[in-house]
């Protein structure tokens, strides 16, 4: 691996590193309700908000009405969208000459489902199916509403761990509304100006059509792209304006604008960690989230940038080829450090944003994304959810200390119960339970393997295992070799993508209507630590082998047989 790579990673752990105090404190002051510099613009417009829908914004909710909320608000949003994209051959706004696909009632619903769940998985060409319309009025404003749906979960989560002898978690309508105005729309905004200074397009124009130097016609598709790309990188989002995503010139034109992108991922996520710690009077213990979830991330941008670095054998034996790495499906102006950290960042932060193409990536470098969201996207994670994802872990690795050393197990403070354990024990099954039984549906079946248009085999195989990983950590990434607008697979991946979001994010609000009705023990010298580098150890050791017992099996009929076939 080249020095200038390591820079580059370097560089980018060490910004997100600095921003996490700062974002992390202005969170908790949001949410808080405290004074912050947007007040005077922004408190009117919340209060006005407010009142038009009809909020108290000094009513509180119990975990069950923060779901309910929660559940109705993201199948409301997806049935608004589902009505837009099919209307939208008869609306105006857009380059409708040019529009090949055709919005099925399946692909049609399966894209609203992915867009409302923050998946954004993407059984279409953006540029060949989605008008102008549907991309600023649909599409962009769920990832806007989705978005501020996962934080607001993610805030209620935290809450129900700080308070004691409580049943509130806070109002679900005033965290939507406080997250979309004083976090999403001014990041947006100044993220997006950067953009189009970097040369990301923003117009409203037609499709250009013409005559290369070849005398071939060409079009060449553009857009309000700029009004969409930051938001779909700063809210886990990641659907793309164009159908290769961020690997085209007009989503994402410079190594700044990369770099830029991945951040817009990660700073949020990284941020709550914390927030987290504010909120509970705890600092060290946010910064221990921190922490794993940084040696984790650096294991796997390491281990992929290395195995991509590494010439594919086949290629390699050839006379006359140069030893610069596997750049197959890789943009030369990001090279393979560049991929490398957005094929990390994006299946890290829960977002379907691409700059190269994960299909041809070396076995084992495929394996990499594939693995981060197998764990369950904690590692950062989307927006809200990849916190309550790692503490939900973390509560299982102090139940297993505890009980290795014969005391009661508890976290901060508060009793790990039958109810609290159960309710861990459902979270982290559901998981393996969908992905894997979806996956077997789908090689088991001819309308599953009728998906294998281009790879068969133990590719083929993995190519339906990323598809429903990715769909149920709602990433929205994909294999692009599985062809996957079919009936089939948009009815069995937006199942993946609504039990992902709405089944994990009800248990863990239920989790933190548990913690919230206990009283915080003081610490004695009985208690666990879990704010050591020790824990910490421990907490990346049950990671790993709890994701190694559910997933080893299948990696070993995809990708790590791909990769003994390919070399021996």
């Amino acid at each position: 691996m080249s020095g200038a790579n390591l820079l580059q990673y370097g560089i980018f752990l060490l910004v997100v590193a600095l921003l996490v105090q700062p974002v992390g404190t202005y969170l908790a002051l949001v949410f808080e309700g405290e004074k912050t510099l947007l007040d005077p613009l922004l408190r009117p417009v919340e209060r006005w908000l407010l009142r038009l829908f009809g909020v108290d914004i000094s009513e509180q909710m119990d975990w069950k009405r923060y779901a309910l909320c929660f559940v109705l608000f993201g199948l409301g949003g997806s049935l608004v969208l589902y009505g837009l994209l099919r209307l939208q051959s008869v609306l105006p706004g857009g380059p409708a000459s040019y529009l090949t696909t055709p919005l099925t009632p399946d692909l049609a619903s399966n894209t609203a489902i992915s867009f409302a769940t923050t998946t954004t998985w993407q059984a279409y060409g953006g540029e060949t199916t989605m008008s102008y319309i549907s991309q600023i009025v649909g599409l962009s404003a769920q990832n806007f509403l989705a978005g501020a749906a996962g934080l607001a979960v993610g805030i209620a989560f935290i809450r129900g761990l700080a308070r004691q002898q409580s049943t509130e978690l806070g109002n679900f309508w005033v965290d939507i509304v406080r997250a979309s105005l004083w976090v999403l729309l001014p990041l947006s905004l100044a993220g997006g100006l950067v953009l189009v200074w970097q040369g990301v397009p923003l117009n409203f124009d037609p499709y250009t059509a013409v005559t290369t130097l070849e005398g071939r016609q060409q079009v060449i598709a553009q857009g309000p792209v700029a009004a969409l790309e930051f938001i779909k990188n700063l809210g886990t989002n990641g659907g793309g304006f164009f159908n290769v995503n961020a690997a085209h010139p007009y989503e994402n034109p410079t190594s700044l604008s990369n770099f830029l992108e991945m951040l817009a991922i990660v700073v949020l996520p990284a941020a709550l960690t914390c927030t987290f710690g504010r909120l509970i009077g705890r600092p060290r213990e946010g910064w221990m989230l921190f922490g794993v979830m940084t040696v984790l991330f650096l294991l796997g941008l390491l281990a992929c940038g290395w195995i991509e670095q590494a010439n594919n054998p086949q290629i390699a034996a050839l006379a006359n080829i140069l030893p610069d790495g596997n750049l197959e499906g890789k943009e030369v102006r990001f090279g393979i450090g560049g991929s490398v950290l957005g094929a990390i960042t994006t299946s890290n932060g829960a977002t379907g944003s691409y700059n190269s193409m994960h299909d041809s990536y070396l076995p084992l470098g495929g394996a990499v994304p594939l693995v981060n969201m197998l764990l369950g996207e904690i590692i950062y994670g989307g927006l809200g959810t990849g916190l309550y994802s790692l503490i939900v872990v973390q509560v299982v690795a102090l139940f297993v200390a505890s009980l290795m050393v014969g005391i009661v197990p508890e976290y901060l403070g508060k009793r790990i119960g039958i109810v609290e354990i159960k309710l861990v024990a459902l979270y982290i099954v559901l998981g393996p339970l969908a992905v894997l039984s979806l996956t077997a549906l789908a090689v088991s079946t001819a309308e599953g393997r009728a998906g294998l248009v281009t790879n068969s085999g133990f590719h083929g195989f993995s190519e339906i295992l990323y598809a429903y990983s990715s769909s149920f950590a709602n990433n929205g990434q994909n294999f692009a070799g599985l062809n996957a607008n079919s009936p089939f697979y948009n009815l069995t991946t937006a199942i993946a993508m609504m039990l992902g979001r709405f089944g994990q994010g009800v248990i863990a609000l239920a989790l933190a209507g548990q913690f919230a009705k206990q009283v915080r023990r003081p610490a004695t010298s009985g208690s666990l630590p879990s704010a050591t580098p020790q824990f910490a150890g421990f907490l990346i050791a049950v990671i790993l082998i709890t994701g190694g017992l559910s997933y080893f099996p299948v990696l070993a009929l995809g990708p790590i047989a791909e990769h003994v076939r390919l070399n021996w």
